[in-house]
């Protein structure tokens, strides 16, 4: 959301100067400052903070991980043996590779 430091103070009940004073890092936030200044600007707190920024890498990991049984099979792993981390890897790319003996119909 576009938005200018004097429309953002305006909204909060501050001055522009306090604004100003808060993006450059001059004056401290209080937590539930930034929780309006988020929502004014509907965004979260964490991506206020640079904490929300999730690679697609990350994303995809935890749907994967969101999938029932993921955490069980990686339980699993972690506590079998290196053969049978491996077998439980030969396994799983021989169930998700194209059946290529599949009959076309």
């Amino acid at each position: 959301m576009k938005i200018s430091q004097d429309e953002l103070a305006q909204v909060l009940g501050l001055t522009f100067q306090q604004v100003q004073k808060y993006e450059r890092g001059t004056n401290r936030v209080s937590a539930s400052m930034l929780v309006r200044i988020a929502a004014k600007l509907q965004t979260t707190v964490g991506s206020l903070v640079g904490e929300d920024v999730v690679a697609e890498q990350d994303v995809a990991m935890l749907t994967a991980l969101s999938t029932p049984g993921a955490i069980d099979l990686l339980r699993a792993y972690g506590q079998a043996t290196p053969k049978g981390r491996k077998a439980i890897l030969n396994v799983a790319k021989t169930l998700v590779e194209p059946d290529d003996t599949a009959d076309v119909a």
